[in-house]
């Protein structure tokens, strides 16, 4: 089994040269004073280390171990604890951080870089610095001052963690139906009752305090999301002082047993009537959640990146290790009794269709971390409106495109190992399975989709699209005389087309009948996702082919993966675009009785 590396170089790459974004930190007020390249520099180099001698060590373990729960109390993996306390001694907590309360303040596109080294490392250890960071976001944008003094500079340091409290037994997606009711009570406070299921990390051994974030109902709210307010809710009372007084009336009543991230602990929480505090405006509780959404959805598309990445090394050494049959070309070692792996066309598909993915999702995760970055940081109203927009737009693609292909990619890396890929030996049966929640949480795939074809493109009749579309047809024009370009930007532009092709057919349809948004979704985020990164494929191709590409194994790696990127990956969209066009009749056609 390879050990887990960060893919540093690659990295780096993106970020200095693919997108510049020491230059993109340099002009964005609240940014500039806190990063340089050398800092990020030097925390991507500590953070490969950390991820590699420290968390990826446990990931085993942790997976065969699991959490344990007894009376009420969830105790980690054996590792787990140290491990935290490590991340807290060197800041990791607060990376992202608002540095008026501890932080330190780094943007996205290099935060998101830490989170893949941290979820490809240990992706069940990694789900608790994921939450605490999600949760003091909602509170550094919503709650009061008070709160946020009280409670952030804590979460940042790591002392106290994080979790976020929506799910109920009956209520998943439709949140607007929850049943977890707050009662004012003194003091500003509220007495919060009702059960959560599905908390990851709601309850364990490694921080002092567990700061849960929940969303309930006011007595008098109104029906629906409408109706859903958020409560700041501590395990532990927080005196005036700043010490931890009795524990507060909730519980973990269970721990589920899962398929993955058995390393983590997936709670039910009970509540019977917990003091918490409300955070934001009444019943605007959905508006306070979906400030962090965006970055979370994000967090989770990141995490399918991260496991594809740990199968890919597992995979690659694999090939290059095991001796399997003769090249069809004729015995490339006649001094052995067979060939690697590597020399056999169908692993060459499987390990470029993994590197395809990889490379180019973690390309497009840093570019939405960019407009993350520019939505959060600009002054300028026109260009904060239009990162908003993107953001908005390329969120749910993130999440469900970087899931599916990093669950697809986990499967391929087991492949490649045949029946050892199916034994617990060598780590790649627990990536598959690990992978496969993130297109379930944060908002099912299906979701995503939902939320890109509904809200995000028909809603506003493809305006953010535009926005998009624009961009990449600039670059396409920008770069016509590129003769290295060349041969990539046909296709690009073909897949462009096809694109806008059917947004505009079912925004059109739609008017007339609502089921086309549900019918075409999932096929046209797909569509959407293949089209993004073949554009990060071909701004990957610009910088390495003016940077001697052939001279350099690593930038003509980077030429030849795109060529396989755009001749046998990007030609999917042909199809679901016929997908999509072929309208919602034959997917509606059947009644009840004839499934």
């Amino acid at each position: 089994m390879a050990e887990y590396k960060a893919p540093l170089r690659d990295m780096r790459f993106l970020l200095n040269e693919v997108f510049d974004a020491p230059a993109e930190w340099a002009r964005l007020p609240g940014l500039s004073e806190h990063i340089d390249p050398e800092t990020a520099d030097a925390i991507l180099e500590e953070a490969g280390k950390v991820t590699a001698n420290v968390t990826a060590p446990l990931s085993r373990e942790g997976d065969e171990q699991g959490c344990k729960w007894e009376n009420g109390n969830v105790t980690s993996p054996d590792g787990f604890k140290e491990a935290y306390q490590t991340l807290m001694e060197g800041g990791w907590m607060g990376l992202g951080g608002d540095p008026e309360f501890g932080g330190m303040g780094m943007p996205k596109t290099l935060v998101g870089l830490w989170e893949e080294m941290l979820q490809g490392s240990n992706m069940g250890f990694g789900l608790a610095p994921m939450l605490s960071a999600g949760a003091s976001l909602a509170i550094n944008a919503h709650a009061s001052q008070e709160l946020k003094e009280k409670y952030l500079p804590n979460l940042y340091a790591g002392v106290w963690s994080g979790s976020m409290d929506l799910t109920e037994p009956h209520a998943g997606t439709d949140l607007g139906i929850i049943r977890t009711k707050a009662v004012p009570d003194s003091n500003d406070s509220y007495l919060i009752s009702g059960t959560k299921i599905f908390i990851s990390w709601g309850e364990h051994d490694m921080a002092e305090n567990i700061i849960h974030l929940v969303l309930a109902k006011l007595p008098d709210a109104p029906a629906g999301p409408k109706g859903i307010s958020l409560f700041l809710v501590p395990k532990f009372m927080v005196n005036e002082d700043g010490s931890l007084g009795e524990r507060n009336a909730m519980a973990c009543g269970s721990i589920e047993k899962k398929m993955g991230i058995k390393g983590s602990a997936t709670c039910v929480m009970n509540f019977d009537g917990a003091r918490g505090w409300l955070v934001g405006e009444p019943n605007k509780g959905l508006n306070a959640m979906f400030t962090m959404m965006n970055y979370e959805r994000l967090g989770v598309g990141i995490q399918g990146i991260g496991a594809a990445e740990a199968s890919f090394q597992n995979a690659l050494e694999y090939a290059k290790e095991r001796l399997q049959s003769r090249a069809p070309t004729g015995k490339q070692h006649p001094e052995k009794a067979a060939d690697p792996l590597l020399v056999h066309p169908d692993v060459r598909r499987m390990l470029l269709t993994m590197k395809g993915y990889i490379e180019g999702g973690r390309a497009f995760s840093t570019y939405v971390g960019l407009w993350l970055d520019r939505a959060k940081y600009v002054q300028e109203s026109g260009e904060k409106t239009t990162a908003e927009a993107m953001v908005a737009l390329l969120t749910p693609v993130a999440k469900a495109f970087l899931t599916d292909r990093g669950f697809e990619s986990c499967v391929i890396g087991q492949q490649v190992f045949g029946g050892h890929g199916y034994v617990r030996e060598w780590g790649q049966e627990q990536l598959v399975r690990d992978a496969r929640i993130t297109q379930i949480y944060e908002g099912a795939n299906g979701i995503q989709a939902l939320d890109l074809m509904g809200r995000k493109v028909v809603a506003n009749n493809g305006k953010f699209y535009e926005i998009f579309a624009s961009e990449i047809a600039g670059f396409i024009e920008q770069n016509s005389s590129d003769e290295a370009l060349r041969p990539y930007l046909e296709p690009l532009a073909a897949a462009l087309e096809r694109l806008s092709d059917v947004t505009e057919i079912v925004i059109d349809r739609s008017a007339q009948n609502p089921n086309e948004i549900g019918a075409a979704s999932v096929e046209y985020l797909d569509l959407f996702g293949y089209t993004a990164l073949a554009y990060m494929w071909a701004r990957i191709v610009k910088v390495a082919s003016q940077s001697g590409g052939a001279a350099d194994s690593f930038l003509s790696g980077k030429l030849k993966t795109a060529d396989f990127y755009f001749s046998r990956l990007l030609p999917r969209t042909v199809s679901l675009a016929e997908s999509v066009r072929s309208g919602s009749d034959a997917m509606m056609a059947l009644t009840a009785d004839e499934f």
